[in-house]
């Protein structure tokens, strides 16, 4: 009998064990990620009138008008990245001929740098001549100079000869392929080797390549054409040479478009979250174009918002032919408000292919701002499915109006309030902040680090746009 009873028991806690570990696995472990709030895929359920809501940037000033000899209006795939104490900005030197529709001059590799992202100026590098001077900003000329697109390599196994990467496309046996450049210092460049990287593409566009730090590869996005539509294609390597046979990027349930450029990029606040900004393509109206969103959480498969992030808008110079794309890479700077910290700077282009040069505008957006979870005025909740998390403080960056709010409610797996976490022992938070702190009166959320827990989020005229657990501020 003592042994029947020793075998059922060992028989329940198994089952018990079997059990725990089901729901284990049921469980998403953010760790301390910051999760930014760009897709469902920490949403379990909604109720009340609340929705993910796409934010557009706000317009400011034009930054870089293109009008020296070897610039022009044709002048075009941007890339900007902060690089220590000043900002890169790469582009290249092109200009189209109106009288004879054709270019006036070979593209040229252009580059100008800035101490804050605001503030652009051309150096005199003196390193290609342009109409017998060596007085301009030119660094490459001919060779890889249509769509070259670099970025700084933070691969820590990366030689510093090549602590700079780019791609560009570059005709081979016939073909058009992608090549590879490096770098030891930002500026002077050369072919990483002789042969191209990756030759299956169509690769006129914008293509780009980065060090993914979380999967510890690299990746690269490049253009080819799918059932007519310009669409996006992805190939991974781990030493930059040798690439993986591309694959296409799946959107879900959005209709096929023309997709430009793709501007994809680790997020830097959450890089397990590839954010891209798409240019939408549309040929029948001119050849108009506008900025999309689009992000992914394995980088292959991209939930692609169908609204336009960036429309033309009241600007006349960016209803032309090709003139309103967003360009590659984001920059943190100084927010004019009086106490408003720091913001995001994006940049795109007017004024393309008509007069003397086209022009770089920045726009700029919150910190984590693209999508946010909007509650009304008449209120609404989000539970998030099961979570693991490290930390002992839950940060949120949230806006509020002078009349709304944000709580908090942190529930075991099965959905329950835990004691001393419910939403009326949680001090109701309102405002505008990147980062605060959730508390409630008697209880510290440490406790929990490690256990499967759910947050309900109750928002009333208010935006989520991102959270995650720290240590204490």
């Amino acid at each position: 009998m003592n042994n029947r009873f020793y075998k059922l028991n060992l028989l329940f806690l198994l089952v018990a064990s079997l059990a725990c570990l089901s729901r284990a696995e049921e469980c998403i472990d953010i760790a301390d990620r910051w999760e930014l709030l760009v897709d469902d895929y920490l949403i379990d359920r909604t109720t009340g009138d609340i929705e993910l809501r796409l934010h557009s940037p706000t317009i400011q000033d034009v930054v870089l008008t293109h009008d020296k000899p070897w610039e022009g209006n044709t002048c075009g795939y941007h890339t900007m990245f902060r690089d220590g104490d000043i900002c890169r900005m790469y582009y290249r030197g092109s200009n189209h001929d109106e009288k004879t529709q054709k270019q006036s001059h070979p593209p040229m590799v252009c580059y100008a740098q800035s101490p804050d992202g605001i503030n652009w100026q051309r150096p005199n590098l003196g390193l290609v001549e342009f109409q017998g001077s060596r007085n301009n900003n030119i660094i490459l000329e001919d060779f890889g100079a249509h769509n070259f697109t670099p970025f700084k390599d933070p691969n820590p196994q990366c030689p510093p000869q090549a602590l700079y990467k780019a791609v560009a496309r570059e005709r081979w046996n016939g073909k058009d392929t992608l090549v590879a450049f490096i770098s030891p210092d930002a500026i002077h460049w050369k072919p990483m080797q002789e042969a191209p990287i990756i030759t299956d593409g169509a690769f006129d566009s914008q293509n780009l390549a980065f060090w993914d730090s979380i999967r510890r590869e690299y990746r690269c996005y490049f253009r080819d054409f799918r059932d007519g539509f310009r669409d996006i294609k992805t190939s991974i390597s781990k030493d930059f040479i040798d690439w993986t046979k591309p694959e296409w990027l799946s959107y879900g349930n959005a209709p096929k478009e023309h997709l430009y450029t793709n501007q994809i990029q680790p997020y830097y606040r959450s890089p397990h979250i590839f954010i891209g900004f798409p240019t939408r393509y549309i040929p029948d109206r001119g050849s108009l174009t506008e900025g999309l969103f689009m992000s992914s959480r394995d980088g292959l498969n991209f939930h692609r918002w169908q609204e336009a992030v960036l429309r033309p808008g009241l600007n006349r110079s960016k209803w032309q032919n090709r003139s309103n794309y967003i360009w590659l890479g984001m920059i943190e700077t100084p927010s004019p408000l009086p106490g408003g910290g720091n913001e995001l700077s994006i940049y795109s282009n007017e004024g393309y292919y008509k007069g003397k040069g086209a022009a770089t505008r920045r726009y700029t957006c919150r910190i984590d701002g693209f999508v946010s979870l909007h509650g009304s005025f008449q209120g609404g909740e989000m539970t998030t499915k099961p979570l693991v998390f490290k930390g002992n403080c839950l940060m949120v960056n949230f806006s509020t109006s002078a009349a709304g709010s944000l709580k908090v409610e942190v529930q075991d797996s099965a959905g329950n309030p835990l004691e001393r976490y419910t939403l009326s022992e949680c001090n109701e938070i309102y405002g505008d902040q990147i980062e605060q702190a959730v508390q409630w009166k008697k209880a510290d959320i440490s406790n929990l680090a490690g256990r499967p827990i759910r947050l309900r989020f109750v928002l009333m005229d208010a935006d989520l746009f991102a959270f995650g657990f720290r240590p204490n501020p």
